[in-house]
Protein backbone atom coordinates (compact mmCIF):
# COMPACT_ATOMS: atom_id res chain seq x y z
CA UNK A 1 0.00 0.00 0.00
CA UNK A 2 1.24 3.13 -1.14
CA UNK A 3 -0.58 5.51 1.22
CA UNK A 4 -1.01 6.29 4.83
CA UNK A 5 -4.67 6.35 5.65
CA UNK A 6 -5.58 7.27 9.02
CA UNK A 7 -8.56 7.91 11.04
CA UNK A 8 -8.58 8.15 14.45
CA UNK A 9 -11.49 10.50 16.21
CA UNK A 10 -10.96 10.93 19.87
CA UNK A 11 -12.01 12.30 23.18
CA UNK A 12 -9.54 13.76 25.65
CA UNK A 13 -11.01 14.93 28.63
CA UNK A 14 -8.44 16.79 31.36
CA UNK A 15 -9.25 19.13 34.53
CA UNK A 16 -7.61 21.51 36.06
CA UNK A 17 -5.18 20.52 39.18
CA UNK A 18 -7.39 20.15 41.90
CA UNK A 19 -10.41 20.60 40.30
CA UNK A 20 -10.50 24.25 41.10
CA UNK A 21 -13.22 25.96 39.01
CA UNK A 22 -11.25 28.64 37.54
CA UNK A 23 -12.89 28.28 33.83
CA UNK A 24 -15.81 30.90 33.31
CA UNK A 25 -16.64 33.44 31.14
CA UNK A 26 -15.38 35.44 29.40
CA UNK A 27 -12.62 33.17 29.08
CA UNK A 28 -14.61 30.03 28.21
CA UNK A 29 -15.02 30.09 24.93
CA UNK A 30 -11.52 32.08 24.55
CA UNK A 31 -9.96 28.86 26.37
CA UNK A 32 -11.60 26.63 23.78
CA UNK A 33 -10.80 28.63 21.07
CA UNK A 34 -7.08 28.42 22.08
CA UNK A 35 -7.32 24.42 22.74
CA UNK A 36 -8.35 24.37 19.26
CA UNK A 37 -6.22 26.71 17.59
CA UNK A 38 -3.65 24.50 18.95
CA UNK A 39 -4.89 21.54 17.91
CA UNK A 40 -4.61 22.57 14.37
CA UNK A 41 -1.13 23.55 14.72
CA UNK A 42 -0.28 20.08 15.27
CA UNK A 43 -2.55 18.64 12.92
CA UNK A 44 -4.93 17.38 15.13
CA UNK A 45 -8.03 19.08 13.71
CA UNK A 46 -10.63 20.04 16.50
CA UNK A 47 -14.23 19.14 15.80
CA UNK A 48 -15.84 20.05 19.13
CA UNK A 49 -14.08 22.00 22.49
CA UNK A 50 -16.39 22.44 25.40
CA UNK A 51 -16.28 21.83 29.18
CA UNK A 52 -17.03 23.09 32.69
CA UNK A 53 -15.70 25.03 35.54
CA UNK A 54 -12.84 22.68 36.23
CA UNK A 55 -12.27 20.88 33.28
CA UNK A 56 -11.96 20.36 29.29
CA UNK A 57 -13.57 18.03 26.58
CA UNK A 58 -11.32 17.82 23.60
CA UNK A 59 -13.15 16.15 20.12
CA UNK A 60 -10.64 16.29 18.07
CA UNK A 61 -8.77 14.17 14.98
CA UNK A 62 -5.45 12.61 15.81
CA UNK A 63 -2.92 13.34 13.31
CA UNK A 64 -1.15 10.08 12.02
CA UNK A 65 2.27 12.06 12.75
CA UNK A 66 2.20 13.33 16.05
CA UNK A 67 1.46 10.69 19.46
CA UNK A 68 -1.32 12.09 21.44
CA UNK A 69 0.74 12.41 24.29
CA UNK A 70 2.88 14.96 22.41
CA UNK A 71 -0.61 16.48 21.82
CA UNK A 72 -1.18 16.42 25.15
CA UNK A 73 1.79 17.91 26.47
CA UNK A 74 1.96 20.85 23.86
CA UNK A 75 -2.10 21.29 24.65
CA UNK A 76 -1.43 21.62 28.68
CA UNK A 77 1.67 23.65 28.07
CA UNK A 78 0.18 26.41 25.93
CA UNK A 79 -2.76 26.82 27.50
CA UNK A 80 -1.17 26.94 31.50
CA UNK A 81 0.59 29.34 30.05
CA UNK A 82 -2.02 31.60 27.61
CA UNK A 83 -4.73 30.99 30.97
CA UNK A 84 -1.86 33.45 33.46
CA UNK A 85 -1.33 35.95 30.94
CA UNK A 86 -4.92 36.87 30.31
CA UNK A 87 -5.72 37.62 34.05
CA UNK A 88 -4.15 37.89 37.29
CA UNK A 89 -6.44 35.68 39.00
CA UNK A 90 -5.12 33.00 37.00
CA UNK A 91 -1.78 32.83 38.57
CA UNK A 92 -2.39 29.61 39.61
CA UNK A 93 -3.75 27.91 36.46
CA UNK A 94 -2.27 24.66 36.05
CA UNK A 95 -3.36 21.52 34.38
CA UNK A 96 -3.76 17.97 36.69
CA UNK A 97 -0.90 15.82 35.61
CA UNK A 98 -3.23 12.96 33.79
CA UNK A 99 -5.89 12.89 30.84
CA UNK A 100 -8.40 10.80 29.76
CA UNK A 101 -8.38 9.61 25.74
CA UNK A 102 -11.21 7.70 24.20
CA UNK A 103 -11.43 6.60 20.78
CA UNK A 104 -15.18 7.55 19.42
CA UNK A 105 -16.37 5.23 17.02
CA UNK A 106 -17.23 7.26 13.59
CA UNK A 107 -20.88 6.52 14.32
CA UNK A 108 -20.97 7.99 18.08
CA UNK A 109 -18.96 11.26 16.72
CA UNK A 110 -22.19 13.42 16.82
CA UNK A 111 -23.33 11.68 20.14
CA UNK A 112 -20.11 12.78 21.79
CA UNK A 113 -20.10 16.79 19.91
CA UNK A 114 -23.74 16.76 21.40
CA UNK A 115 -22.61 15.59 24.87
CA UNK A 116 -19.62 18.10 24.74
CA UNK A 117 -22.21 20.74 23.76
CA UNK A 118 -23.70 20.34 26.90
CA UNK A 119 -21.69 20.10 29.86
CA UNK A 120 -22.88 23.15 31.52
CA UNK A 121 -26.41 21.29 31.60
CA UNK A 122 -24.82 18.05 32.92
CA UNK A 123 -22.52 19.04 35.59
CA UNK A 124 -25.66 20.90 37.22
CA UNK A 125 -26.20 17.49 37.86
CA UNK A 126 -23.26 15.31 38.48
CA UNK A 127 -19.47 16.23 39.15
CA UNK A 128 -16.25 16.57 37.04
CA UNK A 129 -15.73 13.40 39.44
CA UNK A 130 -18.48 11.09 38.76
CA UNK A 131 -18.25 11.72 35.01
CA UNK A 132 -14.59 10.60 34.47
CA UNK A 133 -15.61 7.37 36.40
CA UNK A 134 -18.77 7.15 34.46
CA UNK A 135 -15.98 7.30 31.32
CA UNK A 136 -13.63 4.57 32.77
CA UNK A 137 -16.14 2.21 33.50
CA UNK A 138 -17.24 2.57 30.05
CA UNK A 139 -14.52 2.23 28.02
CA UNK A 140 -13.38 -0.62 30.97
CA UNK A 141 -10.18 1.12 31.81
CA UNK A 142 -8.77 -0.66 35.33
CA UNK A 143 -7.47 2.54 37.46
CA UNK A 144 -6.54 3.28 41.15
CA UNK A 145 -8.75 6.02 43.05
CA UNK A 146 -5.81 6.92 44.42
CA UNK A 147 -3.66 7.67 41.26
CA UNK A 148 -6.59 9.51 39.34
CA UNK A 149 -6.85 12.68 41.14
CA UNK A 150 -4.93 15.49 41.65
Amino acid sequence: MGQSLVKNYMHIVFSTKNRVGLIHPPFEDELHSYLGGICKNMECYPIKIGGYTDHVHILCMLSKKIALIKLLEEIKSHSSKWMKSKDETFKNFYWQDGYGAFSVNPSQVDTVIEYIANQHEHHSKKTFQDEYRAFLKKYKVEYDELYVWD
